[in-house]
């Protein structure tokens, strides 16, 4: 990508992230005349909250040919960058947010099974998914719209949009189905390297094209609010930025405020053991992610078969905007979130 393109990625990004699109709700209409071919006949949300986030549809583009280097050659990424963490079958990949905060889907494969690897910067939620379902093998990217400020995935094979932090189809042919899940975890690049020294790395298939090791929501997560693109309530029990740690295991969801984790450093609940530990960047605080302040990893395993679980860290708003009758557990105790005043 020559500078001039470059530059006017990073100032889509600054627009959405300033709000300047945040006024620009849309219409099935509206979206057909921009090409969509969406059945909007179907649909599990109300269309007036879903509103544009500043780039067009592939404007923040899927990685669809991810490159990967052996950990043990890869010298390009700082010990306390946050990567994602996904073992399948005893293959092991880590895919850093640094490139993922500029392209937030990769489309891969590893261990024969079709995966989908995304993260929402707005949301901090880093989820995988199987991109296998009812049969058919579906290639994710970005609509350029959100919902509730998170980032809204279609399918190319249906044109369906899918919402990241739930993964559920909420408008077209797929609605009302849920994509499944895989356990995954963002740990530092140098505990990946510990713990898998025959892994690979993601790295951008083009150096060049993007600001990859750059944060364009610098201090982001220190805010007292989310950015304006945020429509709707915020919870008046915890910060609305605070992290949060949301466990979908069982058909049931658990949620842990981090700071209390943090002080105990174990606990078990539901089921469930969480630990934490120290040594991992905030993808969304310095200028530079490698620089970021330490927010440190999370693990959540069964605490039965020590296997692990489907987790992901989040804001204190986002737990409420999508599960408003999750109670957290804090210091405080288990506690239900209500209306802030």
């Amino acid at each position: 990508m020559t500078p001039i393109r470059n530059a006017v990625a990073v100032c889509a990004a600054l627009l959405a992230i300033v709000g300047f699109a945040s006024g620009l709700q849309a219409s099935p209409k509206l979206w057909q005349g921009h090409g969509w071919k969406t059945d909007f006949s179907k649909s599990e949300v109300p269309f007036e909250e879903i509103l544009s986030g500043g780039p067009p549809r592939d404007g923040i583009p899927s990685i669809d040919e991810p490159m990967f280097k052996p950990v043990a050659e890869n010298a390009d990424y700082a010990d306390r960058e946050p990567v994602i963490a996904l073992v399948i079958d005893g293959v092991a990949r880590a895919y850093p947010l640094s490139v993922l905060t500029w392209h937030e889907i990769v489309n891969d494969t590893i261990a024969g099974k079709p995966v989908a690897v995304t993260y929402c910067p707005l949301c901090n939620a880093s989820i995988v998914f199987d991109r296998t379902v009812d049969g058919r093998v579906l290639d994710f990217g970005t609509t350029g719209l959100l919902r509730k400020s998170d980032l809204v995935m279609y399918d190319r094979q249906t044109e369906t949009w899918w919402q990241q932090f739930t993964g559920s189809g909420i408008v077209g042919e797929m609605a009302g189905t849920e994509l499944d899940m895989i356990p995954s975890r963002v740990v530092a690049f140098a505990d990946f390297k510990e713990r898998h020294p025959d892994g690979a790395v993601l790295v951008p298939n083009d150096p060049a094209a993007r600001s990859y090791g750059r944060n364009p929501y610098a201090q982001y997560d220190t805010r007292a609010a989310p950015y304006s693109l945020f429509k709707g309530d915020l919870p008046e029990e915890i910060e609305p930025m605070a992290r949060v740690i949301v466990v979908r295991h069982d058909g049931e969801i658990t949620a842990v405020e981090m700071s209390h984790l943090r002080e105990q450093g174990t606990l078990e609940t539901d089921g469930l053991e969480f630990s934490w530990r120290e040594g991992v960047a905030s993808a969304l605080d310095s200028s530079m992610i490698r620089n970021g302040r330490d927010v440190g990893a999370v693990d959540v395993v069964d605490a039965e078969t020590g296997e692990p679980v489907v987790h992901d860290v989040t804001f204190g708003f986002v737990v409420f905007a999508f599960h408003p009758e999750t109670p957290v557990l804090t210091a405080a105790g288990l506690t239900p979130l209500t209306v802030r005043r």
